[in-house]
Parts: structure tokens; sequence; C-alpha cells
């Protein structure tokens, strides 16, 4: 059996991908009616030759009659009464959508007779095959006999039935307007949100190469002066942060491992401002293999740690990040002072690692934040891509 789902989804697709602005111009539109009322009138055409045995001409004229009826109706109910009919309030839409039907019957038979009128005061008249005489027929009525409420139900199988057609090919083009312009609304929608996370993600970028430079220059000045062994590693991992920031992460995913090659290089230099026994506590385990994160997600969390963490008499930044099943597992916690407000840990930052979540990673990631009595706990999960 086929795969329904697919193909629908391939139809949809390639429904959305049309630039109807592009293709339903004026000129289009026309050509569009004119095709369509060609086609009806052929196919009409040929049920009087066929069906009814009726000579070419007498078959012209009862295909002009029923096309120009049919026109009417249908260009009096979805240019003239439905845009007015769907501008109201819920109880007006339904009243008037009763009444829709009803009316467009009436004036279906009212344009029948009346230009049967006009054939017979031409002396116009079907003279062959099955359908002899029906000119005469619906002009010797008065107009109340011919639109009366016995003769519309009559009537109204076939009234649906000829312009059942024509509604459906409507009803169809504008629904699949309406589905293509929510998807370019939805599409421009999420290229703008994208757009705006680019630009945070540089404006945090371009706050973490200055913080890095002051802080880490001032060390690395010290290990030079000292001439200590630490220095060309020092400047190393510096080399490592700004080579990461200012150009590997441009896209929108990196590899894992580069990633993770930031965290501890960034790690590795706020440790240089405090003491040895300092406790700052660091664990990465798990295969990073083929494994792909959306730079600098965590850098956040983990800058907000070092900013508002080692401050108070217990001081402690414990990290742990773990890959398993393709998952990343990530969890911070750090010491906070007792006079430390929630708002300190929140900020553009947060906000920014949140929207790049919901945005790249939807139904992908759970993110808890947690202040605690004595300490300031994140939590990150993250179905990661491969």
């Amino acid at each position: 059996m086929p795969n329904t789902t697919s193909t629908s989804g391939y139809f949809l697709d390639k429904i959305a991908s049309l630039n109807f602005d592009h293709f339903f111009t004026k000129r289009n539109r026309v050509l569009l009616h004119v095709f369509m009322w060609l086609g009806f009138s052929i196919l009409l055409f040929l049920s009087y030759v066929i069906g009814y045995k009726l000579v070419y001409f007498d078959a012209v004229l009862l295909t002009i009659r029923m096309a120009l009826v049919n026109m009417i109706v249908f260009y009096m109910l979805f240019y003239l009464l439905l845009p007015k009919i769907f501008s109201g309030s819920k109880t007006r839409i339904v009243i008037l959508i009763i009444l829709v039907f009803p009316i467009s019957i009436f004036v279906w038979m009212a344009a029948t007779y009346f230009i049967s009128l006009f054939y017979y005061a031409l002396g116009i008249e079907v003279t062959f095959g099955e359908l002899k005489g029906v000119i005469k027929m619906s002009a010797n009525q008065t107009f109340l006999e011919a639109v009366s409420p016995k003769r519309m139900l009559s009537q109204t199988i076939i009234i649906i039935s000829l312009l059942s057609p024509f509604c459906f090919a409507k009803i169809l083009v504008e629904i699949t307007k309406l589905y293509n312009k929510k998807f370019q609304i939805e599409r421009e929608k999420t290229a703008l949100e994208i757009q705006n996370i680019q630009i945070e993600k540089d404006f945090l970028k371009a706050q973490l190469n200055p913080h890095f430079l002051f802080n880490t220059l001032n060390n690395l000045y010290g290990l030079t002066v000292r001439k200590d062994n630490l220095a060309p590693e020092v400047i190393l991992n510096l080399s490592d942060i700004m080579s990461y920031t200012l150009y590997e992460s441009n896209t929108e995913i990196v590899r894992l491992e580069k990633e993770l090659d930031f965290i501890k290089n960034y790690i590795a230099l706020e440790k240089m401002r405090y003491a040895d026994e300092t406790d700052i506590q660091v664990a990465i385990e798990g295969q990073t293999a083929g494994l792909f994160v959306a730079p600098l997600l965590t850098f956040t969390f983990i800058e907000n740690a070092f900013k508002y963490g080692l401050k108070s008499q217990n001081a402690f930044i414990k990290l742990n990040i773990k890959i398993e099943n393709n998952t990343f597992w990530f969890s911070l916690e750090n010491d906070l002072e007792e006079t430390a407000k929630d708002s300190d840990f929140g900020g553009i930052g947060v906000e920014n690692a949140r929207k790049r979540l919901e945005l790249l990673y939807p139904d992908q990631y759970e993110l808890e934040i947690k202040r605690l009595e004595n300490s300031f706990k994140v939590g990150l999960k993250i179905v990661l891509r491969k």
C-alpha cells in the first residue's frame, strides 16, 4: 500500500512552497476564470448534443443560457454575499449562511426565466431533440410561477449539481491560498526569530571576548612576570576560545567535542583567578563522536556561576556533563550569597538560551533552573543531533 501520510505531506509541502502572490496576478485570475467557464461550457454543450440529441445551434443557445445563469449566481455568491456575511458576529454569520442557499436558488431560477423571455422575444426556440419547445414553455410562465417554492424545491438538486463544481473549485483555491499564507507567515516568523537569535548570540559573543581579555590578560601578565611555565598554555587556551567564539560558532550547530573543549578552556582560564584549594569541580564523560549541538547554549549558565558564585563561606561550583544515548545531560550548581536576588541569575543571556532551545530543539529538551536554600542549580537535557 502507498504511504498516504508521506504523499499528503509532499502535496501540502508543494502547496506551501507556491508563491500565490506572484502567481495570482489580475491577468492570471481572469485567465483561470475564462478557462473554468470555457471548460464548463464545452462539457455542457456535449451533454446537450449527446444526451439530449440537440442540433449544434440549439445546444449553443442553451449552453450560453446555462453558463450565464451559473456565472451570475457564482459571482453574486462568492464576490458579493459571502465577503459581507463573514464580516459580522457569529450569530449574524450563521443566519446569513442559512439564507444564502435559498437566495442563490431564487436568483438562479429568476435569471433562467428572464434569459428565456429574452430568447422568446427574439423568436429563438429549440426545435429538435428531447428539449423541443423548452424556451416557449419557460417564457409562458409568470415570474411567480417560475420562482414558486414548489418549483424551487423540485429544481434544487439540478441547481446544486450544476453549481457544485464551481463552488468546490473556488473553496479549494481559497483553502489552498489560506494554507499557503499561513505557511508563509510561519516561515517568515521563524526566519525572524532565527535572525533575532543570531543577533543576540552575536551580542553575547561580543560581550564574551572583552570579558576574557580583561581577566585573562591580567593573569597572563602575572604569569609572564614570574616566568611561569603555565603562560604558553594560557595563551593557547585563550587562542582556542577566541577562535571558537569568533569563527567556529557562527553555524547553527557545531561538533559536540568542540563545544566541550570551549567549556574546558573557559573554566581553566576562570580558575586562574582563584586559589588552588577553591572547590571547582568539573566532570565530563561520555562519547561525543558524530554528535552535534548548538554553540554557546550553556555559556550563560557557566558564566553566571563564576559571576555570582564563589563568594560565600561555602564557595563551590560543580559542573557535571554526561553524554549518554545521544542525550546531553548538563548539571551546574554553585553557591550564592544570602543577599543575592533571583533577578541576578536571569537577564538577556538566560532568556536567549531559552529561546534558542525552543527554536532549535522543540520537544527535545528540558531546562530546569532552581534557587535552593544555599545554592543555585541549572539542569538541562537535550536530545542531540547526529
